[in-house]
């Protein structure tokens, strides 16, 4: 089947049923934004403050009233609270436990920036005290986190956005491209290739005291007890003013326990792409094979045998069998960003361009009226928080669902799977396993730490 042959995501769950039976797809409304009801402004909470947090919260003011804030580190906490008054005039309610928040019946929603090993825990939870919710990417750790949540969705109701804002923003580029693709462009698809970018290992990280203001104990949650760990030089730029080398703030993103490395972290972006062109977000691949990698700290068994270093891999190239047995490839190397390949042409795109014969062709041949807002399923939302906003009046489904969400994000997570235990995997996606491989099965799940299950 074509590129242009295949149905968009929306058009086949609107045709199918599957929308009504799932609450499941996602809408845009013709309603206009909410700042233009100040008397249906949601009021809204986020929880996990650092870097991502203050800049989902700070996009949405726009649109919803902060009533609360939570942040296990006294300090992030305290900066934002004082920002948020700073915007909105009224500083929200601070609290240092994110279950005060999900107890305040006057809150609507929450947005969670909190690290990866926290997002399905606080969402389950704030679903069943009746919250909708906002999590950043990526969604869950593991894969059987993902089909919890999934369920809990479909039982309480509740509307959920993942925070995979290429959807709906970076100046529509991402949806050009699929448009593009659909309308035949590059004629069929032969090979997709997803610049992710490398990662790099750490020195050997002691074990020091905790900073003043941040509850240890509370950052680690369900993951294991283990000492904070830090070295004296600090992190510049992008997510600064912490050490950086450290197995808390920005870097817990290099830490399997934590995160899944860039796999999890720009793949969630690329790979979310895509797979949403491929028309592969209702299934996902058939095999994963690692073919080449390197890891930072020698492994044994799938588990990293040192436990004061990085441990995610910091290069590698992994094959993911997709639907029609078309390779998506996910690498290290290159470019940032996504090359389509087909029979007809290809091209590139990222989040500051997208570039390529069948984009300059665009200019004496354009695409069809309407194109891009097809592949969006209505008019393309002002950002990601306005989607879900009128998601939330609407009561369907954001752009970025939970099921097409975590289905792309399989794929992130079994090519984790296969680096840590060096071989390929065969992966079932309608029944969710792999198959005939006990090991690599048992890695589809985490145990919480005692104390910090997940409250159903």
């Amino acid at each position: 089947m074509s590129a242009r042959q295949k149905l968009n995501r929306r058009h086949f769950l609107q045709t199918t049923g599957a929308a009504t039976a799932a609450g499941y797809f996602a809408g845009t409304s013709s309603l206009g934004n909410a700042q233009e009801s100040p008397n249906e402004r949601p009021v809204f909470a986020t929880i996990g403050l650092r870097n991502q947090g203050w800049t989902i919260t700070n996009k949405s003011f726009k649109y919803a009233d902060f009533a609360a804030m939570a942040d296990v580190d006294a300090n992030v906490l305290g900066d934002n609270v004082a920002k948020a008054k700073e915007q909105q005039g009224k500083a929200p309610e601070g609290y240092a436990d994110y279950r005060k928040v999900l107890e305040r019946k006057d809150i609507d929603a929450v947005m969670i920036a909190a690290p990866d090993h926290w997002h399905t825990k606080i969402s389950v939870e704030a679903m069943l005290a009746g919250k909708d919710v906002y999590c950043e990417k990526p969604l869950t750790l593991t894969i059987d986190e993902g089909k919890l949540i999934e369920k809990i969705v479909k039982q309480t109701g509740r509307v959920f956005q993942v925070g995979t804002m290429q959807r709906t923003e970076n100046g529509k580029r991402f949806l050009q491209a699929i448009a593009m693709i659909r309308d035949g462009r590059i004629g069929e698809i032969q090979k997709v290739t997803c610049g992710i970018g490398g990662a790099t290992g750490s020195p050997e990280i002691p074990a020091i005291d905790v900073p003043k203001g941040l509850d240890w104990d509370m950052w680690l949650g369900p993951t294991p007890k283990v000492p904070y760990r830090a070295l004296p030089q600090m992190r510049k730029g992008y997510g600064g003013g912490v050490p950086l080398y450290t197995n808390c703030h920005y870097a817990w993103r290099n830490w399997y326990e934590y995160s899944g490395g860039q796999m999890n972290d720009w793949g969630a972006h690329h790979v979310d792409i895509a797979t949403w062109a491929l028309g592969a977000d209702q299934s996902g691949p058939n095999k994963i094979t690692p073919v080449s990698y390197s890891l930072p700290v020698e492994y044994k068994d799938g588990y990293p045998t040192v436990s004061d270093q990085y441990n995610s891999p910091t290069k590698f190239e992994i094959l993911a069998n997709m639907p029609g047995d078309i390779p998506m490839v996910v690498t290290s190397e290159g470019d940032n960003g996504i090359l389509f390949e087909g029979t007809k042409g290809r091209f590139f795109v990222n989040r500051g361009k997208i570039v390529g014969k069948p984009v300059e062709d665009l200019e004496s041949n354009p695409l069809p009226e309407g194109a891009i807002e097809q592949v969006y399923g209505g008019p393309v939302a002002a950002n990601h928080t306005d989607n879900f906003v009128q998601a939330m009046r609407t009561r369907k489904q954001p752009i970025s669902d939970v099921w097409t969400h975590n289905r792309m994000l399989e794929t992130c997570h079994l090519a984790n799977i296969s680096i840590r235990l060096g071989r390929e995997l065969n992966w079932d996606p309608t029944k969710r396993e792999i198959v005939g491989d006990d090991e690599a099965n048992s890695f589809l799940s985490r145990e919480s730490r005692k104390g910090y299950e997940i409250d159903m």
